[in-house]
């Protein structure tokens, strides 16, 4: 039973380290509180669900973090870009006001019951491992995080326009005058934390119902992760998403409770021991 929850706790880890490594992507480079984004998971969810039911879950896995992808770009050039000099708060207000209207879009589309989507016939059934009978998607699904966490991570460190990410990350400014076209960027790299957030919408749709409020929740516990990690650090997004998954398994299981408030004790407890989080705020 203990390893049947360790393993859920890191499949939802891995799933909140993939939206969460998105979240952390678009502050590192624009520094916008995007509260937007558990929103852009969900209609990753929808549009994957549709593209699911039409095309089968291979293509919906590839082709709806494309179109989040494109409309990444368009929040960034019609609207994250357009924030660059408002305060905090107002951006907060914004982007939460783009929440409401992304649900209420799923809401007269999709309609407001919950969809389910079956896991595609290759991960539809069960491994048996050490004496636990184990669903296969989950397993992929913990696979598929490590392989995310990997693939960013080599992109960031190894590569040339990581390399720009990572520079105008720290200074935007003199990333700028060095010829980096920052807009340009900063147009790929939300549209690409904006295909992350969608793909885990996708991903979460075989083993998760979709409802148009399931961005909410996921919205709350990827802010936890970014900010018990560092504010935009991947390292200590995907650190921070593995152990928050754990928190909130095994809390449920061995702190009934308490186990609502045991991520938020622990971020407070993380803050007070190192106030920048874990890794600090390095990308």
């Amino acid at each position: 039973m203990l390893a049947t929850n360790i393993i859920n706790g890191l499949v939802y880890g891995a799933l909140l380290a993939i939206v969460a490594s998105g979240l952390a992507l678009i502050y590192g480079l624009r520094r916008v509180v995007n509260f937007a984004h558990g929103s852009l998971y969900m209609l990753g969810a929808y549009i994957g669900y549709t593209m699911a039911i039409h095309a089968g879950f291979w293509v919906a896995l590839i082709a709806a973090p494309l179109v989040m992808f494109l409309i990444g770009v368009l929040l960034d050039r019609y609207g994250l870009r357009l924030l660059r000099d408002y305060d905090p708060l107002s951006v907060i207000l914004i982007t939460f006001g783009l929440l409401l209207i992304l649900e209420d879009v799923v809401q007269s589309v999709w309609g407001k019951g919950n969809l389910s989507l079956a896991a595609p016939d290759l991960l539809n059934h069960s491994l048996h491992l050490a004496g636990m009978t184990l669903p296969a998607y989950r397993l992929a699904v913990v696979a598929v995080g490590i392989l995310v966490a990997i693939g960013l991570s080599f992109w960031l460190q190894k590569t040339r326009m990581g390399l720009f990410v990572r520079a105008s990350s720290t200074d935007p400014d003199t990333t700028a005058m060095q010829g980096v076209n920052t807009d340009r960027l900063s147009a790929f790299v939300v549209g690409l934390g904006t295909a992350l957030a969608g793909f885990a919408g996708i991903v979460t749709a075989p083993f998760l119902s979709l409802s148009p409020t399931m961005g909410s929740s996921v919205l709350i516990d990827s802010f936890m992760v970014v900010v018990i990690g560092g504010l935009g650090s991947l390292p200590g997004a995907f650190l921070a998403a593995l152990i928050l998954g754990q928190v909130q398994t095994l809390g449920a299981m061995y702190l009934p409770q308490i186990s609502a408030s045991l991520p938020f004790i622990l971020m407070i407890a993380i803050l007070v021991w190192r106030p920048a989080g874990i890794a600090g705020n390095r990308t």
